[in-house]
């Protein structure tokens, strides 16, 4: 009996498999890379955070013994789930102040040791509890003559969460650019294929196939080979813009906080001026919160895994709701809020008064005193349009076609200290919807933006 020979392989075969597997490592490695820098330096500025709430917290029981930690706790935001949580124990183990409710999730044994060390202030303990991960740090001061055991804990479950979606977004996008490597090797013809393969790198996206030289059937493939790296090439650039305005955007607050922090323990200050410290501090920390959730939320709509609840409801009430919330801040500007039209919508009534709103917050730090805004609603047979327009002092041409992005932003007459994600949260709910939005200027005469709306099909 003789056994049956498996016929080797084609060499178009090896082929499209070693471009497969070429592409699918150089993604690999650019979305690994990408994924650990981003988680990397979220946690980074975490545990930084974390050591210099420990070292306030420190300095505050050497200066004014146990009860100064008191303001401390009162300071930390309260709720179900507080961001941080504090507990000081003395020499005996009994403890002295704690959080409200901390000893039910993180009692003190599951704190790791105190550490005098730099090094382990940057690298905290994390331990999960009822499906949250929290960051542990212990550190030892003396007040009074006596030693304090000072346990932190920083609850990280938003951050957490971050990681699991990014990392899926990630992984999906290496699928999809897998798959899109293996149906382009499959069809491409084998030299120009082979010489692509050594030429095309994540930063030689610029390369293209020249199709004037392939076969007439192929033309159109190499075409849109070339408009696949255009876009490629174009996400990418995109990609690291963003990620340098994102970190811009958290290093300005961060490094408020830092800085107020320090100059309040270079020497002996006030209760009040503490407090004072503190509140432009939390004003900080709200202020790097919106920036996140809104981020998240435009995250979110561009993976299409926002949730929405469209119904048909009257614009027109909607819109004065909108006016009369922003009418209290538009009277300290001498700026009137019209609105006008009216008609049913079909969208979700939350999302439509959030991007609304945001036109109407946008359009206030753009108009001057003795401005207006305009609210004008048109109701159509394809779709419902929502216009808010104002008479201050424009956007120049230039920037008109990057007011959509995120971090863009345009100085204003009075100034404007927005992350530059307004415009860009109303583009991504109008997209959510199916919709468009459009926006028309004019130096010194205003801005209008329009907001489309589809109609539920009859």
């Amino acid at each position: 009996m003789f056994s049956k020979r498996t016929e080797p392989a084609s060499i178009a075969s090896q082929l499209v498999l070693l471009f497969t597997l070429a592409a699918a490592f150089l993604l690999s490695c650019g979305l690994g890379v990408f994924y650990w820098l981003v988680v990397q330096h979220a946690f980074e500025e975490d545990n930084a955070v974390l050591a210099d709430k420990i070292s306030v917290l420190s300095a505050d029981l050497k200066a004014d013994g146990p009860k100064a930690t008191d303001e401390e706790l009162k300071s930390v935001r309260t709720g179900e789930h507080p961001v941080y949580s504090v507990r000081v124990v003395d020499s005996a183990g009994r403890t002295v102040t704690e959080t409200l409710g901390m000893n039910r999730l993180l009692p003190p044994s599951i704190f790791p040791s105190p550490h005098i060390s730099t090094s382990s202030t940057r690298n905290p303990k994390n331990y999960r509890v009822g499906g949250r991960l929290f960051s542990l740090l212990t550190t030892i001061e003396e007040a009074n003559g006596q030693p304090y055991t000072i346990q932190v804990a920083q609850d990280r479950s938003t951050d957490d969460r971050f990681t699991k979606e990014f990392g899926a977004l990630v992984a999906v996008v290496l699928a999809f650019g897998i798959l899109a490597s293996t149906l382009i090797a499959i069809t491409v013809t084998l030299g120009e294929m082979t010489r692509s393969l050594g030429r095309i790198g994540p930063t030689h996206l610029n390369e293209r196939v020249a199709p004037a030289g392939w076969p007439r059937e192929l033309q159109p493939l190499a075409v849109a080979f070339d408009a696949m790296l255009k876009r490629l090439d174009d996400s990418f650039t995109r990609l690291s813009q963003f990620s340098a305005d994102l970190a811009h955007e958290l290093r300005t607050p961060i490094a408020n906080i830092l800085g107020e922090a320090q100059v309040a323990l270079t020497r002996d200050r006030a209760p009040a001026e503490y407090r004072e410290t503190i509140e432009s501090t939390i004003g900080e920390c709200e202020r790097l919160s919106g920036i996140v959730d809104n981020l998240l939320f435009v995250a979110r709509v561009d993976a299409a895994r926002e949730p929405i609840a469209p119904t048909r409801f009257d614009a027109r009430a909607a819109v004065e709701k909108i006016a009369s919330f922003y009418q209290m801040i538009a009277d300290d500007h001498h700026v009137t809020i019209r609105c006008s039209g009216e008609g049913q919508i079909y969208a979700d009534s939350a999302l439509f008064e959030r991007a609304v709103g945001n036109l109407v917050d946008n359009a206030l730090h753009f108009t001057p005193e003795q401005g207006s805004i305009q609210i004008v609603l048109a109701e159509h047979a394809a779709n419902f349009e929502v216009a808010v327009s104002d008479n201050g002092c424009g956007i120049a041409p230039e920037h008109l076609p990057r007011v959509f992005d995120r971090f863009y932003r345009v100085k204003s007459s009075r100034g404007s200290d927005g992350a530059g994600l307004g415009l860009a949260l109303v583009k991504s709910i109008v997209d959510l919807h199916g919709g468009s939005a459009r926006i028309q200027s004019e130096v010194g005469r205003g801005t209008t933006v329009t907001l489309i709306f589809p109609n539920k099909p009859l």
